[in-house]
């Protein structure tokens, strides 16, 4: 045999070899459903829509004992861009897993800033009570007659590229979320995010969190968030207060939420839900309301919500008074 061709095979063998020793697995899972939605004011036309979802997972162990793992998600509708450059995958992250040292993550896309996980956090059996009804294009290509978008919970700076700890063991009861998102174009000076929550007496959550907007000067804005959820039973009570605040009164806004869910039993649960959103730029706060249900039976979920919104986005007319409906069939796999 050719020497060459000799080494090549033996060092292709001991690659196969040394590859085998890394534990390692993927899985598979989706979802698949079709939505349904319609609020007055509006000729959106043909408002039902379908939802499409698979994600690979993978993982494995290292020689020190940390974990890797990895997840990408495929969504028709829903692509990750950076620039002007459109990837074949939705959301798609990276995280390390230290033990006890915590967690780090790395997403490339659909990743949340340490604030933003948490700005509404009120017990739902569905949506937020500002989630569903707003002033987008349908696709029946009709705007809705509202002169404004709704707004939602105040939010700090989340985007492509950005690394999240989290540590649940330092403290008994205690988790310690924090998110850094580097400065680019849009965001040019960065925003790191800090978040803790408190669970150490049975049925509480106690939490806060700390953001910014990621921009810098007179354009920068600091948020902050707290809020408190108590389980008794099948019933779920919450409060939450946010706030936002920059260099002038411009932009110094306030939102509280609250919160009730019930759990009728194993398969349906009920809730009822109010926010309310103070534009420090307008005389009218955005108000909303809703009621949602969500039954599970199997893989298939059937969920839905009802409700109003006074004043959208904060701004004064019977147009900006809106009442709507969503449902939502869904299968995962």
């Amino acid at each position: 045999m050719n020497t060459f061709k000799k080494i090549g095979l033996t060092a292709l063998a001991g690659s196969l070899v040394a590859t085998s020793v890394f534990a390692g697995e993927m899985s598979v899972s989706g979802s698949a459903g079709i939505n349904w939605e319609n609020q007055e004011k509006t000729t959106s036309g043909n408002t039902f829509t379908m939802a499409d979802s698979i994600t690979f997972s993978g993982g494995g162990e290292l020689d020190n004992g940390f974990t890797i793992a990895a997840s990408f998600e495929l969504d028709h509708g829903a692509s990750a861009t950076k620039g002007t450059v459109v990837g074949p995958f939705d959301s798609h992250s990276i995280t390390l897993g230290m033990g006890d040292m915590g967690s780090l993550t790395f997403a490339g896309h659909g990743g949340s800033s340490a604030l933003g996980a948490v700005d509404d956090v009120m017990p739902t059996a569905y949506e937020e009570p500002w989630g569903f009804l707003n002033t987008s294009t349908s696709s029946g290509g009709t705007t809705y007659s509202a002169s404004v978008a709704s707004v939602g919970a105040i939010a700090s700076a989340g985007a492509e590229n950005m690394f999240t700890y989290n540590n649940s063991a330092l403290v008994d009861g205690l988790s310690l979320t924090a998110s850094y998102l580097p400065s680019d174009a849009t965001y040019t000076a960065g925003a790191m995010d800090i978040a803790v929550a408190y669970t150490g007496v049975e049925g509480l959550t106690v939490g806060w969190a700390q953001g910014e907007n990621g921009l810098s000067g007179t354009s920068a804005i600091d948020m902050e968030t707290m809020y408190i959820k108590y389980v008794y039973g099948p019933v779920t009570v919450g409060y939450q207060e946010s706030s936002q605040e920059a260099d002038g009164t411009t932009n110094d806004d306030t939102y509280t939420a609250m919160g009730v869910s019930y759990a009728v039993n194993d398969s349906l649960s009920v809730s009822y839900g109010v926010s309310e959103y103070d534009d420090k730029n307008s005389t009218t706060d955005q108000s909303n309301s809703a009621f949602n249900f969500s039954y599970t039976m199997g893989s298939m979920t059937l969920a839905g919500a009802y409700g109003s919104v006074e004043n959208q986005g904060n701004a004064a007319g019977a147009s900006n008074d809106v009442t709507g409906y969503e449902l939502d069939l869904s299968f995962a796999f």
